[in-house]
């Protein structure tokens, strides 16, 4: 049984490992975020809650995070292991999770502040869905699928990320040290996806 938790900075590359493993292992990718979405478009108790919070522009507790991330534990589909990505955020959010299972291992992606602004503030969308960096578009700024122009989510733009930067450094980085005391997490210098994903593997199997 593999239970995972993939920590990191916001554009660390979270999301891309844990859909890789999630297909490697044929175990499921957790996000706290889909989670939310789905409870919200089904009207569930624990969504409607969460959207109370979501429409007044505020934060959803942990207490009903984590109710949410106890109730998807339960499903049949991770009885064999799975993929925390997003979640824990918070001590709280960490030792609420330690009554409702056990982890074997945390990857912590590890990649400097500059590096991720420079990927996050560098990526480009179109309204069709593609998504685009600076690096390779060679001064394109036309959507190579559709011809819409490309733009700047706000959310990546290099003060938004910075700020995003400060949240996680103050809630979600003492993490690190809570799980390294457990004995049970291993740092990954996040750099290229095929590699880091090689290295990762490597931990899982050793």
């Amino acid at each position: 049984m593999k239970n995972i938790i993939i920590l990191g900075a916001p554009g660390a590359g979270k999301g891309t490992q844990s859909v890789l493993l999630a297909k490697e292992y044929g175990i499921p990718q957790i996000s706290t975020g889909d989670i939310l979405r789905k409870n919200i478009k089904e009207q569930t108790e624990l969504g409607r809650q969460a959207k109370s919070f979501i429409d007044a522009g505020l934060l959803v507790p942990d207490e009903v995070v984590n109710n949410i991330v106890a109730e998807r534990l339960k499903q049949s589909d991770a009885k064999k292991g799975y993929i925390l990505d997003g979640y824990p955020r918070t001590l709280n959010q960490a030792e609420a999770l330690d009554k409702n299972a056990v982890i074997n291992t945390v990857i912590n992606l590890v990649v400097s502040f500059e590096e991720i602004i420079v990927r996050i503030s560098g990526r480009r969308v179109c309204i069709c869905g593609e998504t685009y960096h600076v690096s390779t578009l060679k001064g394109a700024q036309d959507c190579s699928k559709c011809g819409s122009a490309l733009f700047v989510r706000d959310d990546d733009k290099p003060e938004t990320v910075s700020a995003r930067l400060s949240v996680y450094e103050a809630q979600t980085a003492p993490l690190i040290n809570y799980y390294a005391a457990k004995g049970i997490l291993t740092d990954i210098v996040s750099n290229g996806v095929a590699k880091t994903f090689a290295a990762i593997k490597k931990v899982l199997e050793r």
